[in-house]
C-alpha cells in the first residue's frame, strides 16, 4: 500500500464531485483509496449490461487463442493479396480501447500491423485540412492499421470540452460520411467500433488508474473534468452515431463493461468480415448479440 500511496501522491489532488445517477446524487472522491459501495456493486451491470458476472478466465483464454490464430491467418492473406484493413476504436475514457487493440495485434507481425494513437495537433497540423494528419497513417498494401481514437475526436471530446467551434462540429458531421465513402470505395476493409460502458464502470476504472502504481500514468485531470460531463458526452455520442452511421461504414457498438467479452466480440467481427484463406468458422465462433450490434438502435436496446 505504501508504494501505491507514494505514486498516488504524485498525482494532483482533485475535489470530491457530485454525480447524479438514476435520480440519486452521489459523492465521488477519487483521492479516497476506498471505492464506494455504490460503484463496486454496479461496476459490471451499469447501464443495463446484460451479464452480472465476468466471463471466466479459462473460457476467455481458450477463445482468445483461437481468434488470435485466425488473425495471423488473416494477416498472411493481407500480405498475399495486398488487401488493406483499417479499424477505428472510439469510446469514452477508460472504455478499454487500448487493451482491445493490444490483444487484437498481440501476435500479428508489427511490420505490417500498426497502431496509430496521435497526440494533440501541432500548430502546423492545426492549420491543415482536418482529416489530413490521419490520412498520412492510412494502410498501404497488405497492412492492418488500428486507430486508438481518430478523426472522431471532433464529434466527442472537442465539442464537449470546447476545443472546436459549433460550426466546425457541424461541418464534421456533415462531411465525414463523404470522407468515409471514399475510404470504402478505395477498397479498404473499414471498421468503426464504439466501446460502450456504464457510468459506474468508468468511475471504477478511473479509481483503479488513480491508485495503481502501474496504471497511474493513464490518469489525467481531463478524466475527472469529463466525469461531470457524462450527459454532454452521451448527447455528442448519440448525435455522432445518428449522423455518421451508414450502410457502407456502420458503427459497430460493443457493450464493454466486461473487457473479455468485448475483446472477443471485436475480433470475431473483423474475422467474420474478411474472406481470408483457411478461415475456421468454428474457431471464430458466433457473435454474442447481447454484446455486439450496429447503430443507434443497439445503443437504445
Amino acid at each position: 500500500m505504501k508504494k501505491a500511496k507514494e505514486t498516488a501522491d504524485a498525482v494532483p489532488a482533485t475535489a470530491s464531485i457530485k454525480i447524479k445517477i438514476d435520480g440519486k446524487e452521489r459523492a465521488f472522491d477519487i483521492d479516497n483509496p476506498v471505492l464506494p459501495d455504490w460503484i463496486e456493486d454496479n461496476k459490471l451491470t451499469a447501464g443495463g449490461y446484460p451479464y452480472d458476472k465476468k466471463m471466466k478466465s479459462e473460457d476467455y483464454e481458450k477463445e482468445l487463442e483461437g481468434l488470435q490464430i485466425e488473425l495471423v491467418k488473416a494477416q498472411a492473406w493481407l500480405q498475399a493479396t495486398g488487401k488493406r484493413v483499417m479499424a477505428l476504436f472510439e469510446g469514452r475514457d477508460a472504455a478499454g480501447k487500448g487493451g482491445t487493440i493490444f490483444v487484437l495485434r498481440q501476435y500479428m507481425n508489427p511490420r505490417t500491423a500498426r497502431n496509430v494513437a496521435l497526440p494533440k495537433p501541432t500548430p502546423t497540423e492545426a492549420g491543415q485540412w482536418y482529416y489530413q494528419r490521419y490520412v498520412d497513417h492510412f494502410p498501404a498494401s497488405g497492412e492492418f492499421v488500428t486507430f486508438d481514437r481518430s478523426w472522431y475526436n471532433r464529434a466527442g471530446v472537442e465539442p464537449v470540452m470546447g476545443f472546436c467551434t459549433p460550426e466546425q462540429h457541424e461541418r464534421f458531421l456533415d462531411e465525414t460520411p463523404h470522407f468515409e465513402r471514399m475510404i470504402c470505395n478505395e477498397g479498404i476493409h473499414f471498421f468503426k467500433f464504439w466501446l460502450n460502458i456504464g457510468r459506474e464502470t468508468q468511475l471504477e476504472r478511473f479509481h483503479d488508474r488513480r491508485w495503481s502504481p502501474l496504471k497511474n500514468w493513464k490518469f489525467s485531470p481531463i478524466d475527472i473534468a469529463g466525469v461531470s460531463k457524462w450527459d454532454d458526452y452521451t448527447k455528442a455520442r448519440d448525435q455522432m452515431i445518428e449522423r455518421t452511421h451508414k450502410e457502407f461504414s456502420p458503427w459497430i457498438v460493443v457493450r464493454a463493461n466486461d473487457k473479455r467479452r468485448a475483446r472477443l466480440a471485436v475480433m470475431q467481427r473483423i474475422l467474420l468480415s474478411l474472406p481470408y484463406d483457411g478461415r475456421d468458422l468454428d474457431a471464430v465462433g458466433k457473435p454474442d448479440k447481447k454484446i455486439i450490434g450496429e447503430g443507434p438502435g443497439f445503443l437504445k436496446d
